[in-house]
């Protein structure tokens, strides 16, 4: 059952990526992130599937069961008000069948939108085209059978996992993501892509809003500022996994120094002004509102 009220996210969610400003996502892990990432005042919260997967001590790449993905998703939907897209990654199903089950069931927590990826386990050998179509228009079947309008934003990983020089791999891109639009998606995540005339290239090229990923974890490093990513024509910025690894990278670095120093200046530095830190696990436990 779609409420009237996802509906109405859903249509929120999708003009976000029809307007002339870029769509910029943090990407939480849990209710409380999500909440601190809504009061500073973002417009929407996408979630991160290697964040989540590391919340509750998992590897990344669907190893987490769907079921813990589901109880995730859910505290996140009625923790905030702003619509919430869903990193799903292959889908959660070996075939059409299995993935529909699975996309029905996130649907049911009152997500708006999801990710979803032409790579299995990050495999250099992507689904076939024509297979992932078939998915995509799958999902675009059920999610009208619901009367609402699932944003699906379909990623290819033809640049995160082939060893084909770029030119081929922007072009594999290319055409994976108008035959992916094509198929019902609303927006092509081509990911990790930095430099300015790759991305520019993308943008004219796919008859579709696009997506980048900023995460200096991943191939190719930060790409042009969010102004300059909005002067391109891109339509929405992903951190990704970006925030949840610095939160564990500032865990080991506090930890590091406390165990070979006994100080406590990198969670000094990190807090200060104390009043800031305060505020922001506020924001976190929903205590500023």
């Amino acid at each position: 059952m779609v409420t009237s009220i996802q509906k109405e996210k859903a249509e929120m969610f999708l003009k976000y990526h029809q307007d002339k400003e870029i769509l910029v996502l943090l990407n939480s892990w849990d209710t409380g992130s999500s909440k601190l990432i809504e009061a500073c005042g973002y417009k929407a919260i996408a979630t991160t599937s290697m964040g989540i997967a590391a919340s509750l001590g998992y590897p990344d790449c669907q190893i987490i069961q769907l079921s813990e993905m589901i109880e995730v998703v859910t505290g996140i939907v009625n923790g905030v008000k702003l619509p919430v897209t869903v990193d799903f990654e292959a889908g959660y199903g070996n075939n059409i069948n299995e993935i529909i089950d699975s996309v029905q069931k996130i649907i049911a927590t009152g997500i708006v939108g999801i990710n979803i990826e032409d790579s299995n386990d990050l495999n250099p050998v992507l689904i076939d085209e024509m297979e992932f179509c078939e998915r995509i228009s799958a999902i675009r079947a059920l999610s009208d059978s619901l009367g609402f309008h699932l944003v699906i934003n379909a990623r290819t990983d033809s640049f995160y996992t082939s060893n084909a020089s770029p030119k081929e791999k922007l072009s594999e891109s290319i055409k994976r993501g108008n035959k992916y639009r094509e198929a019902g998606a609303d927006c092509i995540f081509v990911q990790p892509v930095g430099e300015k005339e790759m991305i520019s290239t993308l943008v004219k090229e796919i008859n579709a809003p696009i997506n980048i990923l900023s995460n200096p974890g991943i191939g190719a490093g930060l790409p042009p500022s969010v102004s300059e990513l909005q002067d391109l024509g891109v339509a929405r910025l992903s951190l990704g996994s970006g925030l949840m690894k610095a939160s564990l990278a500032l865990i080991k670095k506090v930890a590091d120094e406390l165990s070979e120093k006994g100080t406590y200046n990198i969670l000094s530095e990190t807090m200060t002004p104390l009043p800031d830190a305060t505020l922001a696990y506020k924001m976190a436990v929903g205590l500023n509102k």
